[in-house]
Order: structure tokens, then C-alpha cells, then sequence
């Protein structure tokens, strides 16, 4: 069995989710109620294959909201018991969504090993960063061409470089696709410069230095709550795969111009899943898209595959990369692309 472990997108989101599956009591608390309310199995799923394989899983929501990140030890506390929960229903394998995977490796939860009486198996729970990290590439080697943009003469600019995913990005982008330049943004100096002597390449920019140049920018760190991106300063066309999370690119992007922003991160299942967790994180198709961390745990289930596949930071190797997404493939997910955006502005 996969198990997947997510959170609302806010407060209010959680409140209405909580009325809708007759939750009242927590519901009808303030934050300081959801910040004491424990984990929820709230949805058993089905998942058949590509292959004709079946699986079940099951969809735990932490009870966390993007409120409690000022609260470090709520924050805490609620993964980790949420994964507490996840072992105890026998999952297999459990992807760690949204925020919860920012907090594990953020506040360093490895060193909380035992909960209550519970000695956490590692080896069951994965972030599904490998995942996330190479579809984010395909997304970048599938669309370019869609705009015109030549990879083999364009500049890829990638936010966040030094974390876990946006490493794994800036390697596949720099050894796969045959990029012209590698514009590298990130906020502390010395993992840059260790980031680009391991890829033997690659330029350290700021942010207002980087984007008037890229063709492409890949932003896999959070924004700050400030930021507004003047279009018309940025190349024309040009793409922007928002890999972040929460995913609210679009509405940073100031003025007209070539900007076409794409979800990035996220993958489509061949066929309708009857769940509902979908609908929290306002998928356009909540019955077939999901964060493509999450897909990570049905591909690892599919595969018998039940181990920390995606675990640390800066661990993601080309090799694993190309694993999971030859199963992603395989068992009927792709990525999220521009071909409907592009046809609606066509017609």
C-alpha cells in the first residue's frame, strides 16, 4: 500500500474541507484548535496501471495549514506524527506533500526518530523530490520548442539551484539537454560555487541579473511575498515552469509580453482516480493530476520498490532520475504541458 500525506492550501481551505467530511468539531475551531488536532486518514484510493497492475493506497492529512510555519514546533510535531500514522496503517511506501517535505528537511526531523512509542522506519516515507526533479526537466525540454525556444541556444536560469531539487534540475539540464548556459540564482554564496564546480559550469547570478537574460527559468525556491516580475524585462518568448509551492508564479508576472508560466511539478494520470484529495490543491483535473512528489509513492508501489527513493538533500543522481520517470512513463503519467494554453490562445 502507497500512502500519500498533504495539507490545505490555507486555514480557511482546511476549515471547509474539514465541514465537507464532517469534521465539525475541528472544523469549527480557530488555528490554535487545528494546531492540537492530530493526523487524519481521510481517503482510501485505488490506482490500476498502464500495465494492469493494481494498488491501494490511502491519503493522511497532516492537519497542518501554511499558517503554522511561524510555529516551529507545531510544525514539526505535525509531520512527524502524521508519519507516525502512516506507519502504524502498514503503508508501505509514503510521499511527504506540499510543506510537509520543506519541514522534514528544513527543521531536520532525522533527529526525532521516535514518537511517543513509535520508532520511525525511514525506509517507508520517500519526498518525492526525484520525481518532482525530473519531470520538471521534461517540462523544460517538452515546451521550450512548443515556444520557439532552442534549448541548444537558450539560457536556463534555475531559482533555488542548491536545494535538493533544483540541483537535481540543474544536472539533468546541464548533462541531458545541451543547454547553452546555466544561469544559477540562489541565496548563500558557497554552495553556488560547489554547485558549479561539481557540473564543471554554469554562471551565479542574482535575480534581477539573471532573468532579463534567460529564456527559460525554472523557480523551484519559494517567493518572496514582494516580489513582482516586470514582463517586459524579461526575454520574448519566454518560459517559466513555477516548481515551487505554493504554485502562484502567474500572478507575480507583471504586463504583456512572450511569458507563458507553466505549473511545474505536476503530472496527469491516464485514467479518472476517485479521490478528493486533489480538489484541496485545486487541480484544473483533481481526478487525474497530482504534485508529481505524491506520484512518486504509487510509481515506488507499483515497482515493490519500498525505500527512501528520494531522501536528503542534494542525493539525486541522473541514474535514479532516469528510474523514475522510465516507470512514470511506463505506468501511465505525463507531464504537465503548454499545448492547451497555447491552442486556447490560438483559437
Amino acid at each position: 500500500m502507497f500512502g500519500l500525506i498533504g495539507h490545505s492550501t490555507s486555514f480557511e481551505a482546511a476549515r471547509r474541507k474539514a465541514l465537507e467530511l464532517g469534521f465539525d468539531h475541528i472544523a469549527e475551531g480557530d488555528l490554535d484548535v487545528w494546531c492540537s488536532a492530530p493526523p487524519q486518514l481521510v481517503e482510501h484510493v485505488e490506482v490500476t496501471s498502464l500495465t494492469g497492475k493494481t494498488i491501494q493506497g490511502a491519503y493522511i492529512d497532516s492537519c497542518f495549514v501554511p499558517e503554522m510555519l511561524s510555529r516551529f514546533k507545531t510544525a514539526r510535531r505535525k509531520v512527524l506524527n502524521a508519519m507516525e500514522l502512516a506507519q502504524k496503517k502498514g503503508i508501505n511506501i509514503t510521499a511527504l506533500g506540499g510543506f510537509t517535505s520543506i519541514i522534514f528537511e528544513n527543521f531536520n526531523l532525522l533527529k526525532h526518530q521516535t514518537i511517543r512509542s513509535t520508532t520511525l522506519e525511514w525506509e517507508r516515507f520517500t519526498t518525492g523530490n526525484t520525481h518532482t526533479a525530473w519531470v520538471i526537466s521534461r517540462q523544460v525540454e517538452i515546451n521550450a520548442p512548443l515556444l520557439g525556444i532552442d534549448l541548444s541556444k537558450a539560457r536556463v536560469a534555475v531559482v533555488g539551484a542548491t536545494g535538493d531539487i533544483g540541483s537535481a534540475v540543474c544536472r539533468w539540464l546541464t548533462q541531458r539537454t545541451g543547454i547553452k548556459e546555466l544561469l544559477m540564482v540562489a541565496r548563500q554564496q558557497q554552495p553556488l560555487n560547489d554547485l558549479r564546480e561539481e557540473l564543471g559550469g554554469g554562471r551565479i547570478l542574482s535575480l534581477d541579473e539573471a532573468l532579463p537574460e534567460a529564456d527559460v527559468v525554472v523557480w523551484v525556491a519559494s517567493m518572496p511575498r514582494t516580489l513582482e516580475i516586470d514582463a517586459d524585462r524579461l526575454q520574448n518568448p519566454c518560459l517559466m515552469i513555477d516548481g515551487g509551492y505554493p504554485k502562484n508564479l502567474d500572478s507575480r508576472v507583471a504586463g504583456e509580453g512572450g511569458v507563458h508560466v507553466l505549473k511545474g511539478g505536476i503530472v496527469e494520470f491516464g485514467s479518472d482516480i476517485g479521490w478528493t484529495m486533489m480538489e484541496i490543491a485545486e487541480m484544473e483535473k483533481p481526478q487525474r493530476q497530482m504534485f508529481a512528489c505524491f506520484a512518486e509513492a504509487i510509481l515506488l508501489e507499483f515497482e515493490a520498490c519500498h525505500t527512501n527513493f528520494s531522501w536528503g538533500r542534494n542525493n539525486i543522481t541522473l541514474e535514479k532520475m532516469d528510474f523514475i520517470g522510465a516507470a512514470s512513463m511506463r505506468h501511465g503519467f505525463t507531464t504537465l504541458n503548454l499545448q492547451g494554453q497555447l491552442q486556447a490562445a490560438a483559437a
